[in-house]
């Protein structure tokens, strides 16, 4: 008998195990330090400002994503939803993922190693880069997205301990004689953080892979998404809770000394508690490095994870040519992003770059993305795009804005940093030409040359082919077929040919019609390929067809197809089938796969057949 393929745990169980996922996922190099610096700059009022809104993002992702879940059936629903939904935003995914890694590395060198003192720093502050890198690409490797909740959930009872301790420590020693100057927050100034931190942290949970990911396994396990995210980001307030409250707890005893002047004149104090606890007993010092490193380790191995799957997913998926050059194992391998960020990372602390720095992104850049990520789960966009420059170029000018403001301490460029994407995302969806904007480059080329086909600087010629009128009042259409958007259209007559002894169109002649349908495809998007001379054979892997309703003789039948999905391998095929009142007879799909005319061996999709075949999905 062989072992199961996994623990199945009771659903309440899992909830909560995913729901410490989800907390410690999300206590990242962002929230982590700067609930401290936050508390320092504006007190209790200023940790709330910047928890709170943190809190709703998280749970109201949860919530959503269970809503998305269960508009279909299945285990599969909100995967099969991400990989449809998430295509446009690809780069995106990976941008926002490869800064939180380097945001996360970054902090922690930056204020919870740097401060201890050790010297030189050329030398020990590469080591721990190494060492932080390895750690989290070690448990990234052991524990995949089926088991880390059990690592994180071993990890959080750790980390819980360390709490005790540290609110042993706290409460030992009361709550402080001194009141720590802090920033009035009825002022411009106090807006100029709160709207940035508002807008960004509500909006963040959108683009985070390992949220997503999080996500899909709970679906695919039977636990309830909305259950994991409510108790994970309960837990996670919990969490920032506690770390503002020992900064405060800090100032209040005098931790205001150590909160210094940055390269841009502000005041900083990410590093206060870093300095105090060190001061204070080895056991209470140790909690504290427990405490952080494992808020740090367990967003490294949660990205790494991610990263890993989200690689793999893109990387079968992909249509470009070169993916078929390079080694798959470097394609689908976090390390070089981890690398990058680790570099990234290592050079922001040598130059003194603070948190804010790197924050920015996340109030400007990515709030445009977001939101219109949002959008795209209820609103049916008209292709499987978005105006990428503009949505680039209106992020980056967002990103200066808040810069500017920023450095020249102006709220009111702060304040207008995170809304104007917000704003054009607005205008993107509602203005009245807003379909226009989400055509792809294919779609408009489509309209234009429906019948051409790029190859290189040459293009083939469509000859005229004669016309046929097939029924009193139709339109009338090349014999040979044509488009209609993406669908590649034939359109033919059921004869006496077609039908069995009592009269109905014979089940086997549907798929001889999507046969020969293909086939005039292939002759329009391919006019020059030639069996004679090439290097490779198309062949049918799998052919399924569902048959709707039936039809007679002489009925005009229409016959669709199209390119449906493809990765490295093989390429998908749909088709439907109508009779002349529009009435669905049938649809289904099939799989095509490569292989040499010469050996017969399996090949990846041909550029030529890449080339062909793009402009028409």
């Amino acid at each position: 008998m062989s072992a199961p393929s996994s623990l199945q745990l009771p659903r309440a169980l899992g909830a909560v195990l995913w729901g410490t996922s989800v907390a410690l996922s999300w206590m990242w190099g962002l929230g982590l330090f700067f609930s401290v610096q936050f508390t320092t700059q504006f007190g209790l009022f200023g940790l709330l400002t910047f928890a709170i809104p943190n809190f709703l993002g998280l749970l109201g992702f949860g919530l959503v994503t269970h809503h998305l879940a269960r508009r279909q059936s299945g285990s599969e629903s909100l995967a099969q939803f991400f990989a449809t939904w998430s295509r446009p935003f690809r780069l995106v995914f990976f941008l926002y993922q490869l800064l939180a890694i380097t945001l996360t590395v970054f902090a922690f060198i930056r204020y919870a190693w740097q401060p201890l003192g050790f010297a030189p720093e050329l030398l020990y502050l590469p080591l721990v880069m190494f060492v932080v890198l390895s750690a989290g690409i070690l448990f990234g490797e052991e524990f995949d997205i089926k088991r880390i909740k059990f690592s994180h959930g071993v990890l959080f009872l750790i980390l819980s301990a360390a709490v005790v301790v540290l609110i042993a420590h706290a409460a030992g020693k009361g709550t402080g004689p001194l009141a720590f100057p802090k920033l009035p927050t009825n002022d411009w100034n106090y807006w100029g953080y709160a709207v940035p931190i508002i807008i960004g942290f509500l909006v963040g949970p959108w683009l985070d892979l390992q949220q997503w990911q999080r996500a899909i396994q709970m679906h695919r396990e039977r636990v309830s998404i909305a259950a994991g995210y409510i108790i994970g980001s309960l837990l996670f307030l919990g969490l920032i809770l506690f770390h503002g409250l020992m900064a405060l707890w800090a100032l209040n005893w005098g931790a205001a000394e150590f909160i210094r002047d940055g390269i841009t004149g502000h005041s900083y104090g990410q590093e206060i508690l870093t300095k105090v606890l060190s001061a204070a007993s080895p056991w209470t010092f140790a909690a504290y490095a427990v405490f952080v490193c494992i808020c740090v380790l367990t967003t490294l191995d949660s990205g790494y994870i991610a990263l890993k799957w989200f690689l793999t997913s893109n990387a079968s998926a992909s249509n470009h040519p070169i993916f078929s050059l390079v080694p798959s194992r470097l394609l689908t391998s976090p390390i070089p992003a981890f690398l990058l960020a680790g570099i990234v990372a290592l050079i922001g602390t040598l130059l003194r770059f603070e948190l804010e720095f790197f924050m920015i992104f996340y109030a400007t850049f990515f709030v445009g993305y977001s939101m219109l990520a949002i959008a795209r789960c209820f609103i049916v966009a008209p292709a499987n795009a978005i105006p990428q420059v503009k949505m680039f170029c209106i992020g980056s000018i967002a990103v200066l804005i808040f810069s500017f403001g920023y450095f020249l301490r102006s709220p009111a460029l702060q304040i207008v940093g995170p809304l104007l994407p917000l704003a054009y995302v607005l205008w993107l969806l509602l203005k009245p030409a807003a379909s226009e904007e989400f055509l792809s480059g294919t779609a408009e080329l489509d309209s234009t040359a429906p019948g051409a086909l790029a190859t290189g600087t040459e293009s083939a010629v469509s000859v005229a082919s004669p016309v046929t009128v097939l029924d009193p009042g139709a339109v009338q259409h090349s014999l040979t077929g044509h488009f209609e958007d993406k669908w590649f259209v034939h359109t033919l007559v059921a004869t006496y040919a077609d039908t069995n002894s009592v009269g109905n169109v014979y089940f086997g002649m549907y798929a001889m019609w999507v046969g020969k349908a293909r086939e005039l495809f292939f002759n329009r998007v391919m006019p020059k390929f030639n069996l004679q001379n090439t290097p490779f054979y198309i062949l049918t892997r799998s052919f399924e067809h569902k048959f709707v309703r039936e039809t007679r003789e002489f009925e005009t039948v229409r016959v669709k197809i199209r390119i449906a999905g493809y990765n490295r391998k093989f390429a998908t095929l749909e088709h439907e089938i109508y009779d002349s009142l529009g009435q669905l007879l049938g649809k289904g799909k099939q799989s095509l796969l490569f292989v040499s005319s010469t050996d017969y061996k399996m090949l990846d999709i041909p550029p030529d057949v890449y080339s062909a075949f793009i402009a028409h999905t």
